[in-house]
């Protein structure tokens, strides 16, 4: 099977699995935001599981596939990357913990993640922080400095993408600092 073909098939299967969601902040179906992270993968260099990992960083984590299903329908591959993007993990595995404990370990494990797979989270970030700095700046206060922690473990991942995650994640607590709740 062809590269086109294969980040098609993966498109096509995230856009499957995000049936029915949608974005918290747009009035849009969830599926834009994993294509909005595979675009940006694909602006620094990249691979093809790269691209597949990317549409479908979300759907262990918000749907009912698994693991298994990513390795049976795109390879080992794809399904190391996408577990390692899968914070769900941390919460399965830490029940008891707050969220700030949670996310803490969630550092510390991403810390360890593969280059290609803080790549594809770094392209994540750069995504999510505008929407939720500009539309909910009272969660804002709390998701921006773990963004800061987590962006600084995400080194190794595309240098360009790396500064780009720095400068949003910046902005947006300047942003949210200028807010009023």
């Amino acid at each position: 099977m062809n590269t086109d073909n294969r980040e098609r098939e993966a498109l096509e299967f995230a856009k499957n699995a995000h049936e029915g969601q949608s974005r918290k902040y747009k009035n849009e179906p969830y599926i834009e935001h994993p294509k909005r992270v595979a675009d940006i993968v694909k602006t620094v260099p990249h691979t093809t599981e790269m691209i597949c990992a990317a549409y479908l960083h979300d759907v262990v984590e918000d749907t009912s596939v698994t693991i298994g299903d990513i390795r049976k329908n795109f390879g080992n591959k794809v399904a190391v990357l996408v577990e390692e993007l899968t914070d769900e993990f941390v919460k399965k595995k830490y029940p008891h913990l707050n969220r700030k404990m949670r996310k803490e370990r969630e550092t510390s494990r991403q810390a360890q993640i593969s280059a290609a797979a803080k790549t594809i989270k770094l392209a994540d970030v750069i995504d999510n922080t505008p929407d939720i700095s500009k539309n909910d700046p009272g969660f804002a206060r709390r998701y921006i400095p773990e963004m800061q922690a987590l962006v600084k473990v995400l080194y190794g991942g595309d240098a360009t993408l790396f500064k780009r995650a720095q400068e949003i994640v910046s902005q947006a607590k300047g942003s949210v600092k200028n807010q009023k709740t």
